[in-house]
């Protein structure tokens, strides 16, 4: 486990690593490059590089976090990849359902496979277990049809990298929307309409709105929005300033009490 500079969690937690790409939102994966930089400086979890690997040597981890934790799972592969087997899903639920204190953030590109299992009661649904899916134009909103059915208390849509407009979003039984730009030297633009549609869809159906970031400061329609400045408190790459605010608002838990795995 790490700590993350990723706006919306404190921790990543990796029981897999790897994957392969499997829509243009993966196009420019930044897991696929960290992987090969870490492969590089010798960290033997990534000596396979990209390819997909379990690592059941994690799993022990979230016992021994004395505090509660936002913890990101699987930042570096996909939790839902067909290659993994279900037992082993089973066994990170497994963790998260035994460690209700820590709040558990999982996102997914195969949502068809997530819904499967789903339907079938292979997942134990604790109430700190947040599912999403990730969704970065409107041709993947399918993803989001496909969650919107799922056990979990807490659903929510990752729509990053944003490459198109998602017009007439279905936000129905959404609990948190995010967007962001994509970074890096080949990053594909971020149009300020795109995000503006997604904030008041997000308005008018009382959803929780987070913008992460736009990605590059040359998409940022403000030049001169000061979180731009990496030494801002609130920075974030190209800025996350939309109409001079920063939207960071998180989802409601709709828990009283832990419930009992």
């Amino acid at each position: 486990m790490s700590k993350s500079s990723i706006e919306w969690t404190q921790m990543t937690w990796n029981p897999t690593t790897g994957c392969n790409k499997v829509s243009a939102g993966c196009k420019f994966c930044y897991a696929l490059t960290m992987s090969k930089r870490l492969k590089a400086m010798g960290q033997k979890k990534y000596e396979n590089s990209f390819k997909l690997t379990i690592h059941p040597d994690t799993l022990e981890i979230p016992y021994t976090w004395k505090n509660p934790k936002t913890v990101f799972v699987n930042s570096m592969s996909d939790l839902f990849h067909k290659n993994i087997p279900l037992d082993y899903i089973k066994k990170v639920f497994k963790v998260m359902n035994d460690n209700q204190q820590h709040t558990f953030q999982i996102l997914t590109k195969r949502a068809d496979l997530l819904a499967e299992y789903d339907k079938k009661n292979q997942l134990n649904w604790t109430p700190n277990i947040w599912m999403g899916v990730s969704v970065e134009d409107e041709r993947v909103t399918e993803r989001i049809n496909l969650l919107r059915d799922i056990k979990a208390e807490i659903k929510f849509l990752s729509l990053e990298p944003l490459i198109g407009p998602i017009q007439n979003l279905n936000l129905q039984n959404i609990d948190w929307v995010i967007v962001g730009g994509e970074s890096g030297f080949k990053a594909r633009p971020l149009k300020k309409e795109w995000i503006i549609e997604i904030k008041n869809i997000c308005k008018d159906m009382k959803v929780p709105f987070f913008f992460k970031q736009w990605g590059k400061p040359e998409f940022n329609v403000n030049r001169k929005d000061p979180t731009i400045d990496k030494k801002n408190i609130n920075h974030a790459k190209g800025g996350c300033q939309l109409n001079g605010k920063i939207y960071r608002e998180l989802p409601v838990k709709k828990r009283s009490t832990l419930k009992v795995a």
